[in-house]
């Protein structure tokens, strides 16, 4: 069965930080693209980092550049966002989900994609 965990959100004062997990099974994240989505309450749903599993190549949004970092495990199957600095406007609902093959990854949409987590609460406090 293939599944998608998110987890690691939490509530964090700004300029703190936190680390996601997006553990997979059933696949390996070696041969997908794994992205990284949120969503606030009121706002369309934003790709902020994406990591391709064939060349480790990644992709962040203008809006988490120089702040997060996205990595994966092959061997744990999972993927990694450590969100550093990070401020109130980066409060939302944080989802990972998957893409076979070696897409081209500033073009990856949440509703494209194939697999798909629950989601994970991040909340950042002023």
């Amino acid at each position: 069965e293939v599944q998608l965990q998110a987890s690691g959100g939490g509530l964090v004062q700004a300029g703190g930080s936190l680390r996601l997990s997006c553990a997979a099974s059933g696949f390996s994240v070696g041969d997908y693209a794994i992205g990284w989505f949120r969503q606030a309450p009121g706002k369309d749903r934003e790709g902020i980092s994406h990591i391709r599993g064939g060349d480790g190549s990644t992709y962040y949004a203008d809006s988490v550049r120089d702040r997060f970092t996205i990595s994966s495990d092959n061997a744990k199957n999972t993927v990694y966002l450590q969100m550093d600095s990070l401020k109130p406007e980066d409060t939302a609902v944080y989802y990972c989900a998957a893409k076979r093959g070696s897409p081209y990854l500033p073009m990856l949409y949440y509703d494209g994609m194939d697999y798909w987590g629950k989601g994970t609460q991040v909340t950042v406090s002023s």
